[in-house]
């Protein structure tokens, strides 16, 4: 159990976490293994964000001196917070491939807005920026490789 000074401690921390972040998600981790939350929690960081486990209460004091507008404590099972200095959907993705945990809700601090763990699942389910990118490029080009095909059989038939 932690005294008043290491409680203060911790609320700090979470402060400063916040003040630095642009969204978090909220995950249950009830019944999932050390082993694989330590690797979730390494996947996390490789993306740019930090998974804690604080307190429902400590959050909840964090969250008001933020100014943050909600209540960890409406989750009645245990809650880790994945803090972001990214966007949502970025830290929505690993939390909805770590299949061992549930998906709680995520919070949107620029919009300051809670969002509900079905967006914040819908999010995760989207693929990569990078393959987004590639299947738009595909779309553009898939027309202009007809077109080519189309004229080399026309210059085949004419020669």
């Amino acid at each position: 159990m932690l005294n008043k000074t290491e409680k203060g401690k911790v609320i700090d921390s979470a402060i400063a976490d916040i003040a630095k972040a642009r969204s978090m998600v909220f995950i249950d981790f009830t019944g999932v293994k050390t082993g694989d939350l330590n690797t979730f929690r390494r996947t996390v960081r490789d993306t740019g964000g930090e998974m804690t486990v604080i307190k429902k209460k400590l959050l909840r004091v964090a969250f008001e001196k933020s100014g943050v507008d909600m209540d960890p404590e409406m989750f009645e099972s245990q809650v880790g917070t994945i803090i972001s200095p990214e966007e949502l959907y970025i830290m929505a993705a690993p939390a909805f491939k770590f299949s061992a945990a549930k998906i709680l809700g995520g919070y949107d601090l620029e919009a300051k807005r809670f969002v509900p763990a079905e967006e914040v699942t819908m999010l995760g389910k989207l693929p990569s920026k990078e393959v987004l990118i590639s299947q738009v490029v595909g779309m553009v080009a898939s027309p202009i490789r007809s077109f080519m095909f189309v004229l080399k059989e026309r210059a085949n038939k004419i020669a």
